[in-house]
């Protein structure tokens, strides 16, 4: 007991003593002397214009960097996981690269969000936990592939979010997927 009153009133002293606050001195003698007695005129700056066949940069790159969001997104492939699953099969993982490609090129000025879906079976805390681990393995690879990993945030919507709502084996198997979306 008496060790947590001492430190609570450690704690108490440290907060409420703080750091002692200084006053600014100007020196408004030198300053005052340079204004009047020592004007110094500024140039103009010089420009000068590379030709396009001069440029070091790609061009392709160039139209990649110029690409509105909407159209990077358009770009971005939705990646389908098999049922109860969340490891990325071996022909989603050519869709992870091609959005690595455009994640430091033409998105690099974007972050991204990861979206987790399910189908309709299992529970609505199984399938969020579900959804949230498929985003995961989305964003390990496009990390594996060079992608800064604060730049990419993950959300699961489990089985809020179908894109088909029929009953068959297809219309499920296109709920399960993670979707892409920029960020400003």
């Amino acid at each position: 007991m008496k060790s947590i009153v001492l430190s609570s009133v450690v704690v108490a002293l440290l907060v409420f003593s703080g750091c002692s606050s200084k006053e600014v001195a100007v020196d408004t003698e030198k300053t005052s002397a340079n204004t009047s007695s020592e004007v110094q005129e500024v140039k103009a700056v010089a420009t000068e214009t590379i030709a396009a066949e001069e440029s070091l940069v790609n061009s392709d790159t160039n139209a990649l960097t110029h690409m509105s969001m909407s159209d990077i997104e358009a770009e971005l492939s939705t990646v389908y996981f098999d049922f109860d699953k969340f490891n990325i099969k071996s022909q989603e993982q050519v869709k992870i690269t091609k959005a690595a490609e455009l994640g430091k090129t033409g998105a690099s000025q974007y972050n991204v969000k990861l979206e987790g879906n399910c189908d309709e079976w299992g529970s609505d805390e199984y399938n969020f936990a579900l959804g949230l681990k498929r985003a995961s393995a989305v964003k390990k690879a496009l990390v594996a592939e060079g992608i800064e990993g604060n730049r990419i945030s993950m959300v699961s919507y489990g089985e809020s979010n179908p894109v088909c709502e029929d009953k068959t084996p297809d219309c499920y198997s296109k709920n399960r997927r993670v979707d892409f979306k920029l960020l400003p």
